[in-house]
């Protein structure tokens, strides 16, 4: 039985085949570690500071916002500005990394998927993992900049694992869906360029949503601007999860909590469908 017929079968025929699919994944773990591990060398080969980038363009990016903001285009008001922007632009830098990577996987692997057989899954799974230790490590601004500004240690700061989770997931399950279209129309690349330069302003993650109309009159229907913003984009609601966490302080609201957790893993789990749906074309397209 092939990835793509699994998903042809009845409902109690494809759960043992997903879960042959998960099993067969996890007895190539070692396969990911060692994806992951020749990703980030190869990002900083030759580099003279190595890792420390992770450090230095988050930092870079928060001086760039926070003269913008409030010394050349004061207005917004917001208190210890610096962190209120890398709570937003850590998980963005995260979000937008890990989906270019992982769209051009496949493609950028052909030469690897053309020679060996290995779950095919492992590639944007490893792209995006490679994303998630850059994140982990750009934290240490992040905390250094709690310290420095003399911010309050949240109580629910143990929540916030599960955000990244969260995160994860959904990057994830986008990954699994763009990587495998773009196997069939390359121009997706191109695309996603536009769209994720669109999405990060379209998302709360220089500015306050107060900044943006609570509602707004389209063909004669009032709208509520700043709802959909939340319930239509998922990275809107990630992003005010970890600054309820880690800048205000303060536990988000569980409810929202779990829609998001809830849409992560619908997510998730529409894409790994539809990527080994089409997985078995991948060798003859590229």
């Amino acid at each position: 039985m092939n990835l793509s017929s699994a998903f042809r079968l009845s409902p109690a025929q494809a759960m043992p085949a997903a879960y042959t699919h998960l099993r067969n994944l996890v007895a190539y773990r070692e396969l990911i570690y060692y994806l992951v591990v020749r990703d980030l060398r190869a990002r900083y080969k030759n580099s003279v500071l190595g890792f420390l980038w992770s450090l230095l363009n988050p930092l870079a990016l928060m001086l760039v916002f926070t003269t913008v903001f409030t010394i050349m285009r004061p207005g917004h008001n917001i208190q210890n500005y610096p962190i209120y922007v890398l709570c937003g632009l850590l998980p963005w830098n995260y979000f937008a990394a890990g989906l270019l990577g992982s769209t051009n996987s496949i493609v950028a692997g052909a030469g690897l998927i053309k020679k060996v057989y290995f779950p095919r899954e492992a590639l944007p799974i490893a792209a995006v993992l490679s994303q998630l230790v850059n994140f982990l490590l750009a934290f240490v601004v992040l905390f250094v900049a709690l310290v420095v500004f003399q911010s309050p240690w949240s109580a629910w700061l143990w929540l916030l694992p599960l955000v990244i989770l969260m995160q994860t997931c959904f990057i994830l399950g986008l990954s699994f869906i763009l990587a495998t279209i773009n196997v069939f129309y390359r121009d997706v690349m191109m695309i996603i360029d536009v769209v994720i330069l669109a999405w990060f302003f379209l998302t709360p993650v220089f500015y306050p949503i107060s900044a943006v109309p609570a509602t707004v009159n389209l063909l004669g229907f009032t709208l509520p601007l700043h709802r959909l913003m939340y319930v239509l984009n998922p990275m809107a609601s990630l992003i005010n999860a970890y600054r309820d966490i880690l800048y205000w302080g303060y536990r988000t609201d569980l409810d929202f909590l779990v829609r998001t957790l809830i849409t992560s893993l619908v997510i998730l789990i529409f894409g790994y469908w539809f990527f080994q749906r089409y997985s078995g074309r991948f060798g003859e397209e590229l």
